[in-house]
């Protein structure tokens, strides 16, 4: 295997033990855009004022919005020399990971400056956090499996009863 194919394949590994389905991926990256691009309006609207933690909180969105484009879609920040290996690191996080840090960073602007603007302009970049945490739940179970799951554990317990479905002590 060349050079050139290993990182490759070590990229489907790591993202096809995710759980994550591929159309659950892409929403979750588009959500990402669209919570980059929301972020990004707002941060900057946000620091069209004196007030010094609402410029505070403005740049820190601006910087959500580049880091959410860095981690979701490295191929727009193709001017920067290193928004692969951003994206590479981001793509071998665990969705919770994920959930954590996108939260975290959408959360910190609210609590430095609390306004209409930053609540509305992160609310999509949490949201995007939100899908990951969802994603790292896992999926749901099938209802033949569950069914099967009952009757095995509906077996045990007469067994341990001592009692079949004919019977009647």
């Amino acid at each position: 295997m060349s050079s050139a194919e290993q990182p490759a394949a070590v990229n489907k590994a790591t993202t096809d033990d995710d759980g994550m389905s591929w159309w659950y991926r892409w929403i979750c990256k588009i959500a990402g855009v669209i919570g980059g691009i929301s972020c990004a309006v707002a941060g900057v609207w946000n620091c069209v004022t004196v007030n010094p933690l609402n410029i505070a909180a403005g740049v820190w969105m601006v910087l959500n919005a580049c880091v959410l484009f860095l981690c979701e879609v490295p191929f727009c920040c193709q001017f920067i020399e290193f928004a692969n290996a951003v994206a590479a690191r981001a793509d071998r996080l665990k969705p919770w990971q994920k959930a954590l840090f996108y939260c975290g960073m959408a959360l910190f602007p609210v609590f430095l400056s609390f306004s209409i603007t930053t609540l509305f302009g992160n609310a999509i970049a949490f949201a995007t956090g939100v899908l990951y945490g969802l994603a790292s739940l896992g999926k749901k179970g099938d209802a033949v499996s569950y069914a099967r799951l009952q009757h095995q554990k509906q077996g045990d317990e007469e067994k341990l009863t001592g009692t079949t479905d004919g019977e009647a002590q």
